[in-house]
């Protein structure tokens, strides 16, 4: 069974909506600077992605506003955008069983400030219920489920930063074998200090402050770290037939999923790993490399998760017409979105004729200096994308798209 992609919806430091995205995409305007609050708390680095909190009052009601954590508020705004786009209004949520399947890994901001509740007040019922629903990984489908009234399948993907690739992923899987006709799927990040206060720990961040939005370089010679980020990114998947019999416009459709494990070090990523999730999307979608005109690198401007993915890249890829480029020199690294939002961002390019920039690709080294690496914007046709997702604990996602 095929399955397509009949909406798309955006909230990211790009911008909030499909149009603002793509005009960044374009003109490789990136989405960082600097949050003074995390120079205060004491983090080494100041840099992240700059992403608008949405105004929800007059939206949602009150006691739905108070069940809804960052990420969850980020996936709302996405969410509806999606199914706005794919003509999916709430009459038809009410008579039909839509699931939902988002990638989310962590929703640290809640757990914190109950832990300071609990600290200050040493009285539980001064939680309340809201912090207790934000504070799960799985606040994203529990909202979505309860405000869309959605009633098919319904679960988190937590696998780090390729926790949205593979919620597209088993969404397309589902929806092959035919236990489901549509699915929600995505990705949400929180972009809050908290969120990724233990990878400032690990050394793993850019400190090129002077400049923010030169900070993240995937594949230059001269990175430092990645920039953390965040937002949501979410996706209409259905079967070709269903969104045929109901008139949709399709998109794109989902061809191949390519998965793997490093079998390695926490947080050692892996050339061989990445070839294999590759090789893999691209045997289950039926094509070659030859027949990719894009690749949406995972690279996030490390040192080795950079060095490792442009190795497995150039083995697969060396002599073909792929352009190249991370999306995560404008955005950052968007973490558990970044699978989902990388899609987003490849099917607007695919919409529009371009290529997307790898800005602040200056300088290239001995491993990124075969790598066919769009540096510029490129006006070209774009009808078949592989999009690649690596994550901390080894686990690797790849996702082959074709044009509607």
């Amino acid at each position: 069974m095929r399955v397509v992609i009949t909406g798309i919806g955006i909230w990211s430091c790009l911008g909030t909506s499909v149009e603002e995205v793509k005009e960044s995409l374009y003109t490789g305007k990136s989405g960082i600077g600097i949050d003074d609050d995390r120079l205060a708390y004491g983090f080494r680095s100041g840099l992240t992605g700059i992403v608008k909190r949405p105004q929800l009052k007059g939206v949602l009601d009150r006691r739905t506003r108070m069940g809804l954590s960052e990420e969850a508020e980020y996936a709302f705004m996405a969410s509806k955008d999606a199914f706005s786009m794919a003509g999916i209004d709430d009459a038809y949520l009410q008579e039909n069983e839509v699931g939902v399947i988002f990638g989310n890994d962590s929703s640290a901001k809640a757990v914190i400030e109950a832990d300071k509740i609990m600290e200050e007040r040493h009285d539980s019922a001064m939680i309340g219920s809201g912090l207790i629903f934000q504070g799960m990984n799985s606040t994203v489908n529990m909202n979505m489920n309860t405000i869309f009234h959605l009633r098919g399948v319904n679960f988190t993907v937590s696998s780090a930063c390729a926790s949205g690739s593979h919620a597209i992923g088993l969404g397309y899987l589902f929806i092959k074998q035919g236990l489901q006709d549509m699915i929600l799927c995505g990705g949400a990040q929180e972009v809050n200090k908290f969120s990724m206060s233990s990878f400032d720990a690990l050394n793993a961040f850019s400190v090129r402050m002077d400049d923010p939005t030169k900070a993240s370089r995937p594949f230059d010679r001269d990175r430092d770290g990645l920039v953390p980020s965040g937002g949501a990114a979410a996706l209409v998947l259905e079967s070709y037939d269903h969104a045929v019999a109901r008139g949709a416009k399709i998109l794109a459709e989902v061809c191949g999923y390519g998965f793997s494990s490093n079998g390695g070090g926490i947080s050692e990523p892996s050339d061989k790993g990445s070839f294999v999730a590759m090789t893999r999307a691209l045997q289950d979608a039926g094509v070659t490399a030859a027949d990719i005109d894009y690749v949406n690198a995972h690279a996030t401007s490390t040192h080795q998760g950079d060095m490792y993915e442009a190795m497995a890249i150039d083995r697969l890829f060396r002599g073909q017409h792929a352009l190249i480029s991370s999306t995560k020199s404008m955005t950052g690294h968007e973490c558990w979105m970044a699978g989902a939002s990388e899609v987003v961002y490849s099917l607007i390019m695919m919409h529009n004729n371009f290529v997307a920039p790898n800005i602040n690709f200056e300088n290239p080294d001995e491993y990124s200096e075969h790598l066919n690496i769009a540096a510029k914007t490129v006006d070209t046709e774009v009808n078949t994308v592989l999009s690649n997702s690596f994550g901390f604990g080894g686990t690797n996602s790849a996702l082959v798209i074709k044009k509607g």
